[in-house]
């Protein structure tokens, strides 16, 4: 029987004639729902500090930021729509055969905002990860059309249908791979950094069901061991115990906030990899 790979249509980066004045940094982005905003803030402050970012990879909601990103979308502009997401947006109840919920409202409101575009179309080279869930293996995309790759990546199994894509039935992304470090280093990263928001916790006013949730958390972070594998990641500890979905744009816009307050506090340490590589 032939095997799937997990990586799908990764070219190599040519490096014919091909010698950069430094290193190139990759960025890998978290799923973690709607904590994924944070990546917004992330975004704004390495623009800020002058960190160049020349490729992304993204599960769940790391895959949508980072798509936007890549199609063009400054973090400005990122930052105006994340207060404007709402689930009714994204999402709407269906009949529960496959999932409670549909995430293929995701997937129109993802081509309204940039078009139905193919990776070949984006400004700088993109990975997102999905989980197959009929083999259990991480997918990784950096091919073909761009939002029902999301959409897939973002469909958290039992809770949203699974979608149906190129041979593959897809699911979160970060089931197998939430922090996909490997997928931006195939996109030819020399120096990646990594936005973890999957901050364990033990929630006390659950009981008994504290430690099996802090438990979950925990295998989500790792799965795929991205956050052993990045020369700098950046993890805010303000986010244990935060909500996964809540919405609104007060909400929205203090875990932007968190994003550029935890990178600013990494920015030596990202000048001291650059000056090393």
């Amino acid at each position: 029987m032939s095997t799937i790979p997990s990586l799908v249509d990764i070219e190599p980066v040519s490096t014919i004639n091909d010698t950069p004045a430094r290193p190139k940094i990759g960025l890998a982005l978290s799923g973690a729902v709607m904590r994924g905003t944070v990546h917004v803030g992330v975004l704004r402050a390495l623009e800020a500090a002058g960190i160049p970012i020349d490729m992304v990879s993204g599960a769940s909601a790391g895959a949508l930021v980072g798509t936007l990103y890549c199609a063009g979308l400054s973090p400005d502009t990122l930052a105006e729509i994340a207060t404007t997401i709402r689930w009714r947006k994204i999402a709407h109840p269906v009949f529960p055969r496959h999932g409670f919920v549909s995430f293929a409202k995701l997937e129109r409101w993802l081509i309204a905002l940039m078009g139905d575009v193919h990776f070949s179309d984006l400004s700088r080279p993109l990975a997102i990860v999905a989980t197959d869930l009929e083999r259990g293996m991480p997918v990784t995309f950096t091919r073909g059309r761009i939002a029902p790759v999301v959409h897939g990546s973002s469909a958290v199994p039992g809770f949203a249908e699974p979608v149906r894509h190129q041979g593959y039935l897809l699911g979160d992304g970060g089931i197998s791979n939430n922090l996909p470090v490997a997928a931006v280093r195939a996109l030819g990263a020399d120096i990646v950094i990594a936005v973890d928001l999957f901050v364990p916790t033990i929630h006390r006013p659950l009981g008994p069901l504290r430690f099996g949730l802090a438990a979950v958390e925990t295998m989500v972070r790792r799965s795929g061991s991205g956050i052993d594998r990045a020369e700098v990641v950046i993890s805010p500890p303000e986010l244990a115990g935060e909500s996964y979905f809540r919405t609104g744009k007060a909400q929205i816009e203090r875990l932007v906030a968190l994003g550029e307050r935890a990178t600013a506090a990494v920015i030596p340490e990202i000048q001291a990899a650059l000056a090393s590589g």
